[in-house]
């Protein structure tokens, strides 16, 4: 059976990829107790999955809800972007926490996990060291935001579940939100892509060192995950780098031959956004350009599978994309809790 790229987006994994059509998509419906619902709202991809207990036998999945936001033309320096993209992030939050029935102002404990050492690991921590700006504005005697940064295994000598454990039994929150880096199989997500889920999350999974579960069920309190992929495998970046390649030969044979060619006046320009006919290289490359991507992907990470070769990629962008999420998520947090208290204003820009 084709095995999939190490990936913590639900969306991406090997059941939810074999159901992307609309028939598929129905069919997964009916008989796997998952309901999957796929629309465009504005510029973003908005992708709401729900996972019954029947769904998550089939899966393998805990069953919840998982809420991916995905914003593909979105770069490092759009501002704008990312002004309506905290403002989505604010929305399904308030959507996704109202059948709790939380209290009018719940107190909520918000965790960032990760290194602050690692760039494309930082963006727990940096959203926690952007709310502490807007922590001031919850505070009575008895505060409604606790921000905490967890830190990482590695750095403490402690499981982070027993940190955040110890912590919410100390200040008792109706809600715990964690914030981490995530990994894709997909190097188009990369940094363009927010996950929600309520439930919980598995520091490290996506990366091969899997630690101890936060969740409502090892906490005893409702968790919400906002997750950002940063990285993926390095053989998803030669399959992606191969795929890019074959579609620009097989666009450049398609326009060689197309006679409105010969009356070009301009140099060829390779329209991405464009499907091109693969079958074209078959007689270049042989029959391996027939493959799927999943396919091709799989090849490489048997090749580029021993220690030497194993790798994760990240954007060159990165401290950027990292500092734009780290503000993003945190306004949207701040913006959901208490969207019109004085005093409790969104952290500055990022940039």
């Amino acid at each position: 059976m084709m095995q999939f790229g190490r990936t913590d987006l639900f969306d991406e994994t090997e059941e939810m990829v074999r159901h992307r059509s609309e028939k598929d998509k129905e069919t997964l419906k009916e008989s796997s107790g998952i309901d999957f619902r796929e629309k465009r709202k504005g510029r973003f991809i908005v992708t709401e999955i729900r996972v019954d207990e029947k769904g998550a036998e089939n899966i393998g999945r805990k069953p919840g809800t998982y809420i991916t936001l995905t914003a593909p033309g979105l770069t490092a320096d759009d501002s704008q972007g990312f002004v309506e993209l905290e403002q989505l992030l604010a929305d399904k939050l308030r959507e996704m926490h109202a059948p709790l029935g939380l209290p009018e102002t719940p107190k909520v404990l918000v965790v960032g996990l990760g290194n602050r050492s690692v760039t494309p690991d930082a963006v727990g921590p940096y959203a926690i060291d952007r709310l502490q700006e807007a922590v001031p504005a919850f505070y009575s005697e008895d505060p409604g935001l606790i921000a905490y940064a967890a830190g990482v295994t590695g750095q403490t000598g402690f499981e982070t579940s027993d940190f955040v454990h110890a912590l919410a039994d100390k200040v008792s929150p109706d809600l715990i939100i964690v914030i981490d880096a995530l990994a894709a199989r997909d190097s188009t997500r990369l940094c363009r892509t927010i996950q929600l889920t309520d439930t919980g999350i598995h520091p490290g999974s996506g990366v091969g060192n899997e630690r101890k579960e936060i969740s409502k069920e090892v906490l005893g309190i409702p968790v919400t995950a906002i997750g950002i992929p940063t990285v993926v495998d390095g053989p998803v970046m030669v399959s992606d780098a191969i795929e890019s390649v074959f579609n620009y030969i097989a666009a450049k044979i398609e326009e060689k031959n197309s006679p409105s060619s010969a009356l070009a006046v301009t140099p060829w320009l390779h329209d991405k956004t464009k499907g091109t006919d693969k079958k074209v290289l078959k007689p270049i490359f042989g029959e391996w350009s027939q493959w799927s991507k999943e396919d091709k992907q799989r090849l490489f990470e048997e090749v580029l599978s021993s220690d030497e070769q194993s790798m994760f990629v990240t954007p060159k962008e990165t401290d950027t994309w990292i500092l734009q999420y780290a503000t993003l998520v945190s306004s949207g947090v701040v913006k959901w809790l208490s969207p019109a208290t004085p005093g409790s204003e969104s952290p500055a820009s990022a940039i």
